[in-house]
This record gives structure tokens, C-alpha cells and sequence, in this order.
């Protein structure tokens, strides 16, 4: 009777045996369940930061990293209204995004991000004696019936042109043999106006003079500057008998710049082109085509 108290008693004291078999939590799937979700809501607020990393968002993913972090050892069970009390409202969002449109628009019109020049290219013809400076995406054409042409790769009518006159036929000694800068003006508009006479029926082409200048460059040579706008009107239906057929409307508006030098017994002209509306855009840059305009001195 003894021995079998004693026995008891070992029994009793004896240290409790761990089971490497799961418990019954574990095989009806409440555990394996309550994981599964858990790594579903941290792998959909991984991709929910992903998501949101732009510069709206930026500060916003910061405070969700946090957020993230606290739910986590709370467990998955309070997870849904932790991200409800974090949401942003949508007015506040709005307000993040108007933000930043108004500040890309400050920082555009600023100086820092104003349109810098074009950058420009010297051609120096040694042969016939002038030089000038153009566009440097600009190219050269062919057979264009002046001397030199240029022009706009994407820009069909914005172009550049010199012309000379012939050494045979022309005695110049200074551009003032034309005339004041006011008389030569006239002369440079007839002529573009003869140019582009058409004779298409119901076609107008109607010119003026919008300034004249002169100045003596750096070589110690005067020059003449001429500008002139030219619009061309024509009809779309120039054969209708009755007058209200034939509606008149403008075909185009060009400003072109005209620059007169004489050295060699010859007479030089710059003479450039382009649309009003790009020559609004390109004003600066084209006044430099025009200033870089050189006659030179051809050896015998």
C-alpha cells in the first residue's frame, strides 16, 4: 500500500509531457485561417503602398508605413477600422492634387523655365563674300533659285533666303544708293508682291510696311532693315456666277524680314520668312539671323 502511494506521488510531481501533434484548434482550421488572413492584409497594404507612391501621396504613404506597423501586432482583427480611421477624405485629397497642379504651373512660367534659344550656326560663303548665322536644326535645299536657302524641317514657310545682285550689271558703292531705309522699304515690297503674283482666278495678295531701320554693324558697314507683312486672300469657289457664292477667305499671313547690304559693287539681301503666328514664338532668335547678316570683301 505504501509502494503504491509512493507511486502516485512520482507520478504526480513528474514534469507534463509536450505533444509535437497540433491541437484541435489547429486541425479544425480556426489558427490556419486566422493566418491566412492576416498575410492577405498585410500583402494587400503592401501593394495598396505601392500603388500610391507618387508625389501627391508621398506624405501619405509614410503615415500608412506607421499605421501598418501598429496593426500588425494588434493582429488582423481590429485591421479594417485601423485603415478607416487613416483613410484621407476625398476633399483633402483634392486639395493635395489642386496644390500641385497650381505649383507646376507657377514653375513653368517662371524665368528658370522659360524657352531658351535655338541655337545658331555661322555659314560663310568666302567665294561670294556674306555670312550670317541660322537655326542649327534648320537645312540647306537645293536649287531653290537663290544663292543660299534654308530653311524649317517642319516648318515648310519659314525659310531663309540671300540673294545678290549680278557683278556685271550693278555698280553699288553703299546701300544708301537705294534710297533712305523708307524708299528702299517700298522697293523690297514690290518686289515680294511681284513674286507672288498668281493667276488664279479670285486671288489677292495685299502687303505692307511695317518698319524700316538701318544700322552700321560691328565691321563698320551700314545696313538696311525691312519688314513686311503680306497676307493672300483667295476664294473657294472663284468659278460661281453669283457673288455670294464666292466666299473670300485668308490663305495665309507671313512676316518677312529683309536685311540690305553692298559691298563688292554688289547688292546683298537677307531675306527671311515666316508665318505671323511662329514669328510671335520665334522673334528673338530670328532678329539674331538678322544682326549676324555680314558683306565681305571678296580677294581679286
Amino acid at each position: 500500500m505504501a509502494r503504491l502511494v509512493m507511486m502516485q506521488q512520482h507520478q504526480q510531481h513528474s514534469p507534463p509531457s509536450f505533444s509535437p501533434l497540433p491541437s484541435l484548434s489547429d486541425f479544425n482550421g480556426t489558427r490556419l485561417q486566422t493566418q491566412l488572413q492576416y498575410r492577405r492584409k498585410v500583402s494587400q497594404l503592401k501593394e495598396a503602398l505601392h500603388v500610391a507612391a507618387s508625389n501627391v501621396k508621398k506624405t501619405l504613404t509614410v503615415s500608412l508605413t506607421e499605421q501598418m506597423s501598429g496593426a500588425s501586432n494588434k493582429g488582423s482583427a481590429d485591421f479594417s477600422s485601423k485603415t478607416k480611421d487613416f483613410a484621407v477624405p476625398r476633399r483633402n485629397a483634392m486639395a493635395l492634387i489642386l496644390s500641385g497642379c497650381i505649383f507646376s504651373q507657377v514653375s513653368l512660367q517662371s524665368p528658370a523655365f522659360a524657352q531658351q534659344t535655338v541655337a545658331l550656326r555661322e555659314y560663310i560663303d568666302s567665294f561670294d563674300g556674306y555670312s550670317f548665322k541660322y537655326p542649327k536644326n534648320w537645312i540647306q535645299v537645293k536649287g531653290a533659285g537663290a544663292d543660299i536657302f534654308f530653311r524649317d524641317p517642319y516648318i515648310l514657310d519659314e525659310n531663309l533666303a540671300v540673294d545678290l545682285s549680278s557683278p556685271s550689271s550693278s555698280n553699288y558703292k553703299s546701300v544708301e544708293d537705294l534710297g533712305p531705309p523708307e524708299v528702299a522699304a517700298k522697293q523690297v515690297l514690290r518686289q515680294y508682291l511681284t513674286e507672288f503674283m498668281s493667276t488664279r482666278l479670285g486671288v489677292k495678295r495685299e502687303g505692307k510696311v511695317l518698319s524700316t531701320s538701318s544700322r552700321v554693324a560691328d565691321d563698320g558697314k551700314l545696313y538696311y532693315q525691312v519688314e513686311v507683312n503680306i497676307k493672300s486672300y483667295a476664294s473657294n469657289n472663284e468659278l460661281a456666277v453669283m457673288p455670294k457664292d464666292r466666299v473670300v477667305s485668308m490663305e495665309w499671313n507671313r512676316r518677312y524680314l529683309t536685311v540690305l547690304g553692298v559691298e563688292n559693287n554688289q547688292l546683298y539681301a537677307l531675306r527671311l520668312q515666316t508665318p505671323e503666328n511662329v514669328f510671335v514664338e520665334e522673334e528673338s532668335d530670328l532678329r539674331r539671323v538678322m544682326e549676324s547678316f555680314r558683306v565681305n570683301k571678296v580677294a581679286a
